[in-house]
């Protein structure tokens, strides 16, 4: 393909992806039909086919552009202490929350009630699981409870953001530390060998 041919691709995919971005924020994602964002880009549907191939493609490419802008924001050195890590990520996460509150609360009210998007968000919540269990047990695998304590944690992550985004009448730094402290608890209760001692030497 042509060089600008190709420029020419790419930057419809970003102009869509961004569309999209927009649209699943003020939609459900039940509300949006192929027809409906075609007609919202201004193009036709079988051009819109020829980018992505289904809603749930083009829904999972703006999430992963999205999510690709998260990662950005959490990355962390990872030569910190654990608990310094966590705290310095949760807090970017929160932040980009903050800013992209109605979409990402539409996201999780999505995912009670469609299967798409509720497969999608199982998906990321599993890669966090794994990337806090590396962070706790570096020379893994985790202990059985440790991981029980990372997936439950993450389940109560959702319903306090859900509350936070729905309420506003919490602070962030009250947030933050309300996650980091049940956080903590939990995988401190589960027991792991050592691992206590080794998040208060770095707390």
């Amino acid at each position: 393909m042509p060089a600008y041919r190709r420029l020419q691709v790419d930057e419809r995919r970003r102009r869509l992806l961004e569309l999209g971005a927009e649209l699943f924020t003020r939609h459900a994602y039940a509300d949006l039909s192929m027809a409906a964002i075609a007609r919202e880009a201004g193009i036709s549907k079988a051009l819109l086919y020829h980018y992505f191939p289904s809603k749930q493609a083009y829904f999972v490419a703006t999430l992963e552009r999205q999510a690709a802008e998260v990662a950005a924001l959490i990355e962390i050195d990872a030569s910190l202490p654990p608990v310094e890590q966590l705290t310095r990520a949760l807090d970017a996460f929160l932040g980009w929350v903050e800013v992209n509150a109605e979409g990402y609360g539409k996201l999780l009210e999505g995912a009670t009630t469609h299967a798409e998007v509720r497969e999608l968000v199982d998906q990321v919540r599993a890669g966090t699981a794994d990337r806090i269990l590396a962070g706790l047990v570096p020379d893994g695998p985790a202990p059985p409870p440790l991981r029980a304590a990372v997936h439950g944690w993450l389940w109560f992550m959702d319903g306090a953001l859900m509350d936070w985004l729905r309420h506003r009448d919490i602070e962030r730094p009250q947030l933050l530390g309300l996650l980091l402290g049940t956080l903590l608890g939990a995988v401190t209760a589960s027991g792991t060998p050592g691992l206590a001692e080794r998040l208060g030497a770095a707390g």
